[in-house]
């Protein structure tokens, strides 16, 4: 596990944000201005979802990658849009702050614009949710631009993109080299397509640096350096409950699989000896 930091009980929100009673799509663009960073975290229930919106995170994703990190799955690719809807609603109706995005997963909206348009709908009429996120540029822009131009917010998701990692040939970084250009392009096309932010997800610090610069619109990094206008985190990386592989550009700020464990192991014994429930627990 990378070396842990201190970290205070609430967390200071990023200052472009930290008065809002609520944050919209446009105080991402006037952070973006201000060239203040704000933060992101991955969430798939109330109670997480209360802790990180106290804590002054901007925004929360109801991720796909609930299927590796709630759903039991190797891949986000089995998740569907009725085991999201639930989870993300869940988020949405806890916070009070946080902006919630919804994750639209693999099969809900590649086949074309009004599949995606469907897609997007059901998030907002059922979950709360103020947004939603899907993968891909070039070949997304089309249903990007339909959920826009019906009023939806569209968050975009370039780079490595999870629910292609057969197709890109496994956790590969993108925008090496000569695909730096094709990372440009699809970073201009979601940018043209009406998205208000583009998430970059394994992607060259550099080549981050330069879609940072050509866009209008926030980029968010995921695994992609220091010098974009906001960064994202799946919460379980961060929080360190993920057993195995940890990507490399995750920092881990607490050991919480350990503490839990602990814990289950003292209340076990507690049991086992006769120490629990005490006195002080009964009627």
């Amino acid at each position: 596990m990378s070396e842990q930091s201190p970290v205070p009980s609430v967390h200071p929100a990023t200052p472009s944000m930290q008065s809002l009673k609520r944050v919209r799509t446009r105080h991402f663009q006037a952070a973006k201005e201000e060239g203040s960073t704000f933060t992101g975290l991955t969430s798939y229930d109330m109670l997480t979802a209360q802790i990180f919106d106290e804590a002054g995170i901007d925004f929360l994703l109801v991720g796909d990658s609930a299927g590796n990190n709630v759903l039991g799955y190797d891949t986000t690719l089995p998740v569907t849009v009725d085991e999201l809807i639930p989870l993300t609603r869940a988020v949405a109706k806890a916070v009070k702050r946080a902006f919630v995005v919804a994750d639209m997963p693999f099969g809900s909206y590649e086949t074309g614009a009004l599949e995606a348009l469907h897609t997007a709908v059901r998030f907002m009429k059922e979950t709360g949710a103020h947004a939603v996120k899907l993968e891909g540029g070039v070949r997304s822009a089309d249903q990007i631009r339909r959920i826009v131009d019906a009023g939806i917010p569209v968050m975009a998701h370039i780079g490595f993109t999870p629910q292609s990692e057969h197709g890109l040939g496994g956790h590969l970084i993108q925008g090496r080299g000569d695909s730096a250009e094709q990372l440009l392009a699809d970073a201009h096309a979601v940018e043209d397509a009406g998205a208000f932010a583009v998430v970059l997800e394994m992607v060259p610090a550099a080549v981050a640096q330069r879609v940072t610069q050509e866009l209008r619109i926030p980029t968010i990094g995921v695994g992609a350096g220091p010098h974009v206008d906001g960064q994202l985190l799946v919460w379980t990386d961060w929080a360190g409950f993920t057993t195995g592989r940890v990507p490399s550009f995750v920092k881990q700020y607490a050991d919480l699989k350990n503490v839990l464990a602990g814990a289950a192991a003292a209340y076990k014994a507690d049991v086992q000896a006769g120490t629990f429930p005490g006195p002080e627990h009964s009627f």
